[in-house]
């Protein structure tokens, strides 16, 4: 077990920094708590740059933007594993992405390792180490953190330095380095973007069962919902949840009285939002409806054609040693069954483009859909 160093003052992390600043690759993990909140609540970032491992604590650090500053170097290559979780928090935190993205659970798929391989598997094959699991459901708000709390931590970002290396090596072998870091640009794009209320409605569980003058109602809703969410950073169930949205929009309840006679809301939700449902129901654009959410799954010829792309990606994965689920998940398929019926007018979907692109394109033009 590697020693490490606690950052939980300003000073000691620019002096961090500085010390990062000479590396060219910097292993990052980072601890948080999600129950309630609509974003993650940051407890802790492990950093190591094959010289210092530091565990920063942003709840005693009162400046880490040198940290944020860090991370957008153009040369620096950021190693993380499984990174979709950490990326939310760095965008929420730092309103930073990395530059360059090593996401070593791609890697690894693209190594041979498997779909999804977790992190202490992951060491398991690479290292022949056994991590101890026990710390897995700690408060990482809370503190003092223990020392077992502390190396549980550590050990995240000390293996992972470790199996680096070799994943680089396999990539490189393969010639399939410049996929990790294709995905690596894909998985940050879009992360610094403000939450769209003018699209909330569309991810609403069960939208498409609406008419165009319910979705009016239902995207006033889901707007209104974001917003509250946002301002009292509650999670969007904790604030009205979805199928109580889809409810008001098909019942449309016009008073105070009639939310009160919904079984679809919590006594709770009645009593703190229903005047303001009602202003917000009143306030539908009825005059420019959404357009029907249109569900492609129920078209005729669906199951048969989504059957054949996922045969013939299926066919691909298999050549190429590539999980399929990298290369042509459901939505993946979905979302190319949707381009070619819709006259391919849009832009190419994901399983068009880049790597997969050059591993798919061909066969794919040959189905006939």
């Amino acid at each position: 077990m590697l020693p490490f160093t606690y950052i939980e003052d300003d000073a000691s992390l620019s002096e961090l920094v500085e010390q990062y600043h000479q590396a060219s690759v910097l292993v990052l993990d980072t601890e948080f708590v999600r129950t309630r909140t609509y974003y993650a609540r940051l407890g802790l970032i492990q950093v190591y740059d094959g010289k210092t491992l530091a565990l920063i604590d942003p709840l005693e650090v009162s400046d880490l933007t040198p940290f944020w500053a860090l991370l957008q170097r153009d040369d620096l290559i950021t190693v993380l594993h499984s990174c979709s979780e950490d990326l939310e928090v760095l965008a929420n935190y730092g309103q930073c992405q990395p530059k360059q993205l090593f996401d070593s659970q791609i890697a690894a798929a693209l190594c041979g390792f498997g779909h999804g391989i977790g992190y202490a598997k992951l060491v398991e094959q690479c290292l022949n180490i056994s991590l101890d699991k026990g710390e897995s459901r700690t408060d990482w708000i809370k503190r003092p953190l223990t020392d077992a709390q502390l190396h549980y931590a550590a050990n995240d970002v000390e293996y992972l330095y470790q199996i680096y290396p070799q994943l680089l090596d396999k990539l490189k072998q393969s010639e399939r380095l410049a996929w990790v870091f294709e995905e690596g640009e894909r998985m940050t794009q879009g992360r610094l973007d403000a939450p769209d209320g003018e699209t909330a409605y569309l991810r609403v569980k069960n939208g498409f069962q609406l008419t165009s003058q319910q979705l009016a109602y239902l995207k006033v809703l889901a707007k209104w919902r974001l917003e509250q969410a946002l301002a009292k950073d509650l999670a969007l169930g904790f604030v009205v949840k979805d199928h109580a949205l889809i409810a008001l929009a098909k019942k449309r309840p016009q008073s105070v009285s009639d939310i009160y006679k919904m079984s679809e809301l919590t006594e709770q939700e009645k009593r703190r939002h229903a005047k303001t449902l009602v202003a917000v129901l009143k306030s539908a654009d009825l005059q420019n409806l959404p357009q029907p959410i249109d569900v492609l799954a129920l078209k005729p010829g669906y199951k048969s054609a989504f059957k054949a792309i996922k045969n013939c990606l299926t066919c691909i994965a298999e050549a190429a040693d590539v999980p399929m689920e990298l290369i042509g998940s459901k939505r993946h398929i979905h979302e190319y069954l949707q381009w070619v019926w819709e006259g391919k007018t849009s832009e190419p979907p994901l399983v068009l483009t880049g790597w997969r692109g050059e591993l798919t394109a061909s066969k794919l033009e040959q189905l006939s859909l």
